[in-house]
């Protein structure tokens, strides 16, 4: 019970309130600075952008606490926005039936991922580079050029309809619901232990019974399905399937991943910062446009704050090493008589 208390209070660590300090400085500044950032309609645009990221960033930040990497995300998404177009082109006019066969077509894609990197030991940042440009070339394919956009105005409609009395997407509640849920399996349960394990250690964490390739496995599999359900939004937000959906996508959940404080190494992070810094860039992205800023300018600052992420939680960890060695080191005085 004690040791659950601890790794949930360690569910906001130093680094997560950094990031949410920016974030609220970016919506502050913004907010005085740039004509729109207040507006209702502003922060429905930023919870649009951010919901694909955040779906994906939840199992993305297990895969990477192990020491992991999934590249392919984003050309997961794209096949499914295609294969959901093709479904609906082919005569499949039940929403949920084509949404339950396009989580499975991701969570089949993910198995792939999974297979490879677990069943021949593989590592997950070549097998995924590689199914990157398999599942997107896949995807030119089945649709080539072509675009499937008559979806009836229903489907596209709800699917971004706001939470009642607000402009904010009631899909984002979905989100909160499953990150919720990761949250629990991450700090509330023996599996979030074994994913630190893992990521610290994996063989004393063979060697203390956990079955790492199964957990790496499974998670590549959760990674494919919540890729295929974030490409089902994006087809119902744009109400169009197209082969090119969602690509560099997934610099954009790496990014936030890594600057939420999750270590590229593995065995260190937690949710709460990543989707903090999910938050972060979809706001900073927007507000950015608003100001009229390139759109190469804003690769540049997506790149810059990818970097920052790597650097960012490395340079405070050796600045508090260090305060701690001082101490440490420092000599005590005695108490005079």
């Amino acid at each position: 019970m004690a040791d659950r208390t601890a790794r949930a209070r360690s569910a906001l660590g130093s680094w997560d309130v950094v990031v949410i300090v920016a974030l609220a400085l970016v919506v502050l500044v913004g907010g005085l600075t740039i004509d729109g950032v207040a507006s209702p309609r502003f922060w429905r645009f930023v919870t649009l952008e951010v919901i694909p990221i955040a779906l994906i960033a939840l199992p993305m930040t297990l895969i990477v606490i192990t020491g992991e990497i999934d590249l392919s995300v984003a050309s997961t998404l794209g096949l499914t926005c295609v294969v959901m177009g093709q479904l609906w082109v082919s005569g499949v006019t039940s929403l949920p039936l084509i949404v339950a066969l396009c989580l499975l077509l991701g969570a089949v894609l993910g198995a792939v991922n999974g297979g490879f990197v677990t069943g021949f030991g593989l590592p997950s940042l070549a097998v995924t580079i590689g199914t990157l440009a398999l599942y997107r070339g896949l995807a030119y394919v089945v649709l080539g050029d072509r675009a499937v956009a008559n979806y009836p105005s229903d489907w596209t409609t709800n699917a971004i309809a706001p939470i009642p009395g607000t402009t904010i997407p009631w899909f984002i509640l979905v989100v909160a619901v499953l990150a919720v849920g990761f949250g629990v399996l991450l700090y509330a349960t023996p599996v979030g232990r074994a994913l630190y394990a893992i990521g610290n250690n994996a063989e004393a964490a063979r060697y203390s019974g956990i079955s790492v390739g199964r957990v790496r496995f499974w998670l590549f599999v959760t990674a494919g399905a919540m890729s295929a359900l974030a490409g089902v939004f994006w087809t119902l937000r744009f109400a169009s399937a197209r082969a090119d959906n969602g690509t560099g996508l997934e610099l954009a959940v790496v990014a936030a991943v890594l600057l939420g404080g999750v270590s590229i190494f593995g065995g260190r992070g937690g949710l709460v910062g990543a989707l903090a810094a999910a938050a972060l860039l979809g706001t900073l992205r927007n507000a950015l446009q608003l100001a009229y800023v390139p759109a190469n300018t804003l690769t540049i600052v997506t790149g810059s704050l990818l970097i920052a992420s790597v650097v960012g939680p490395n340079v405070v960890g050796m600045l508090r090493e260090r305060l701690r060695r001082r101490r440490s080191n420092a000599p005590t005085v005695s108490p005079t008589t």
